[in-house]
């Protein structure tokens, strides 16, 4: 599987001015966004359920529920983002669950046409089981895969190798030595892995997660796509062509 194929984009732009001490005190500033987080993810959650039945009986994942679901997504890695999974900006994530284009960190899964209904039954735990151990390993209990937990923010909290490589980080932060950028290109790419097994894990696509590290803020499948202005199949306006140099206007 080549990165072209991958249809989950994170991105992380780091913030070359993280502050020294902040860190200390995100967990607080993030309460407001973790108890809206609990009920998205309830949410979140029974709506995953609705859409593993319409995908076992329409072989499609209901384009309302998927972008729910991608902006719950979403919402989750900017607080992550900002937060304890990587600590990549000071810039407090919005209360969206829209992409923001502006923000250093953003997430986008390409919208499956259609899906496979006999995947739907065993890929959620029986196929994912490697990258499950392998993430509990590199998280502490999973950022993103952990559906049957019974809180569903926990994941936001993960520790393992992440969490201990950003508390390095935070040191190294606050006695001055900056974010060493060895160790946030580490986190992205345990970040990114997580992501695709996300992905995968609740249903969103059928393209199997690699077993690769892919470093670094910038995700190599690209930037993160443009969401579609217009619904599939409506006619978009095009743009007037630029009239060559020399060319009389009509």
């Amino acid at each position: 599987m080549n990165s072209s194929d991958s249809p989950v984009v994170l991105e992380g732009q780091l913030d070359p001015r993280v502050s020294r001490a902040l860190w200390l005190v995100k967990w607080l500033l993030l309460i407001p966004h973790c108890i809206i987080l609990l009920f998205l993810w309830i949410a979140f959650s029974v709506l995953t359920v609705v859409a593993w039945f319409a995908i076992l009986f329409t072989a499609r994942y209901p384009r309302a529920i998927f972008d729910f679901n991608l902006g719950v997504l979403r919402w989750t890695w900017r607080v992550d983002y900002y937060g304890y999974a990587a600590l990549g900006t000071d810039a407090y994530p919005p209360f969206t669950l829209e992409d923001v284009p502006g923000y250093p960190a953003r997430l986008h899964v390409a919208y499956p046409e259609r899906l496979s209904r006999g995947l739907v039954l065993v890929k959620s735990w029986l196929l994912a089981i490697p990258h499950l151990l392998l993430l509990g390993f590199f998280l502490g209990g999973g950022l993103y895969a952990a559906q049957g937990s019974d809180d569903p923010g926990t994941w936001a909290w993960g520790s393992g190798i992440v969490g201990l490589l950003v508390l390095f980080a935070g040191v190294a932060l606050l006695f001055g030595r900056g974010y060493p950028r060895g160790i946030f290109d580490l986190v992205l790419g345990m970040d990114r892995w997580a992501a695709r097994v996300g992905a995968y894990v609740f249903l969103m696509t059928d393209s199997y997660p690699p077993f690769r590290l892919d470093q670094g803020g910038s995700d190599p499948v690209g930037l993160v796509p443009p969401e579609p202005s217009a619904p599939t199949g409506e006619a978009l306006v095009s743009q007037p062509a630029e009239t060559p140099v020399g060319t009389r206007q009509p």
